[in-house]
C-alpha cells in the first residue's frame, strides 16, 4: 500500500508499505476513504513538534479519518465488512479510574493517539487496522467525507457538553475556523440562542452567516463590548474559545456573564501571561478547559444524521494522497479560502 511519511520539516515522502493484517480478534481492517487535515498536522509539518510531542522518526500524519471496513476480527460485532465508518483516533488504557468514569480522554495511564509521536502512525495511507471499540458505523446518507469530519465535530460537541449548554442560553464562539464553525453549530443544536461567532476573515464570517449564526468582525472594534451589546449588556452565558491565542482567551473571560462558563479549546503556542484570577473570583464564572473529547462520536454522528449540523459548506478542497504536501500547504497559507481540506487516499 501507499503511505505518506513526514521525514523532517516540510519533508514528505511516499512509501510502499506492506499491507497491514489483523493481529487481534477485536481489530478491524479499514480502507481509507477521506482524511481531514488538522492544525496539528500542520504544526508537525512546519515545525516538527507540538510541545513535548517531537517527530524523531518518520511519521504518518492524519487523524481525522473515515473509510470502509474490509475485514473484522473474530470478536467484532459492532461493524461488518462493507460498512462506512468513522474512526476515533485515541486509544486509552480502558482500566484506570478516569477511563472507568467515562473520562477516557484524560486517562491516567496514557492515550495512544493516532499521528502523535511516539504512539501510532496516522491515516495518510491506504489501509490500517484499529480496535473496533473506536470504530463507528455511519448511518445511511452520511459519506466518508462526512465521516472524516466527525473528529473535529466531536471537539465542538465536547466543548458544549463541558459548558452544559441549555436551551435559551446565549453562546459566543471566538474564532471561526473548522473547530469554531463546528462548535458554533453544536451550540445551536444544544439550544443556544443567540449564537455569536467572531473572526477577522470575511470569508469565514460569511460562512458564519450562511450557517445561521451571528457574525462578529473582531477587527471592526472591541469584540467584548460587541458581545455584551448583543446579549443585553450581560455577556454571553457560555463563551467557547477556539482561536488558541492568549488575546482571545482573555477576551473570552471578559465577554462571559457573571456566573457564566468559559471553555478554552484552542491551544496557544505556549503558556503566556497571567489569568485574571481576581476577576474570576469576583464574577464567579467557571473555566472548563477541553482536551479532545470522550464519548462524543455517537452524539456527533447522530447530530449530522438528523440534519442539525451542516458539514458540506466547510469542505472547501480535496486532494489525492500523492498531493498531501499541497493539502497541508493550503491549510497553512489559505486562511482566506480554505476551511476543511481533505485528502482522499
Amino acid at each position: 500500500m501507499k503511505a505518506v511519511y513526514l521525514h523532517g520539516i516540510r519533508d514528505l515522502r511516499m512509501h510502499d508499505d506492506p499491507m497491514p493484517k489483523l493481529s487481534r480478534p477485536d481489530e478491524v481492517l479499514i480502507k481509507m476513504g477521506a482524511v481531514g487535515v488538522c492544525g496539528s498536522d500542520c504544526h508537525f509539518y512546519e515545525r516538527g513538534r507540538i510541545g513535548h510531542f517531537v517527530v524523531n522518526e518518520p511519521l504518518i500524519l492524519g487523524h481525522e479519518v473515515a473509510g470502509q471496513v474490509m475485514e473484522v476480527g473474530g470478536e467484532v460485532t459492532n461493524v461488518a465488512p462493507g460498512d462506512l465508518v468513522a474512526i476515533e483516533p485515541g486509544i486509552p488504557c480502558r482500566r484506570c479510574r478516569r477511563c472507568r468514569e467515562g473520562r477516557y480522554n484524560i486517562c491516567e495511564v496514557a492515550v495512544y493517539f493516532m499521528a502523535a509521536p511516539p504512539d501510532y502512525q496516522g491515516a495518510f495511507r491506504e489501509y490500517f487496522t484499529w480496535p473496533a471499540d473506536f470504530v463507528y458505523r455511519l448511518p445511511a446518507g452520511l459519506s466518508v467525507e462526512d465521516g472524516a469530519m466527525i473528529e473535529p465535530l466531536a471537539v465542538g460537541v465536547h466543548a458544549c457538553r463541558r459548558a452544559e449548554i441549555r436551551p435559551g442560553q446565549s453562546a459566543a464562539v471566538l474564532g471561526a475556523g473548522p473547530i469554531g464553525l463546528l462548535a458554533m453549530q453544536a451550540a445551536a443544536a444544544y439550544g443556544a440562542y443567540p449564537v455569536i461567532a467572531t473572526d477577522v476573515i470575511p470569508f469565514r464570517l460569511d460562512l458564519v452567516r450562511q450557517l445561521g449564526a451571528e457574525a462578529l468582525d473582531a477587527s471592526a472594534g472591541d469584540p467584548v463590548e460587541a458581545i455584551r451589546d448583543m446579549t443585553g449588556g450581560r455577556g454571553a452565558d457560555v463563551v467557547i474559545e477556539t482561536a488558541g491565542t492568549m488575546a482571545t482567551i482573555q477576551q473570552a473571560m471578559k465577554a462571559v456573564k457573571n456566573g457564566g462558563v468559559v471553555v478554552p479549546v484552542g491551544l496557544p503556542p505556549e503558556d503566556q501571561g497571567m489569568l485574571p484570577v481576581m476577576d474570576m473570583l469576583q464574577r464567579e464564572y467557571d473555566l472548563r478547559p477541553v482536551f479532545r473529547y470522550a464519548n462524543c462520536y455517537p452524539p456527533a454522528i447522530a447530530m449530522v444524521a438528523a440534519g442539525k449540523i451542516a458539514l458540506g459548506p466547510l469542505r472547501t478542497h480535496e486532494y489525492r494522497l500523492e498531493e498531501t504536501d499541497a493539502a497541508l500547504t493550503l491549510t497553512i497559507t489559505g486562511k482566506t479560502e480554505a476551511i476543511k481540506v481533505l485528502v482522499k487516499p
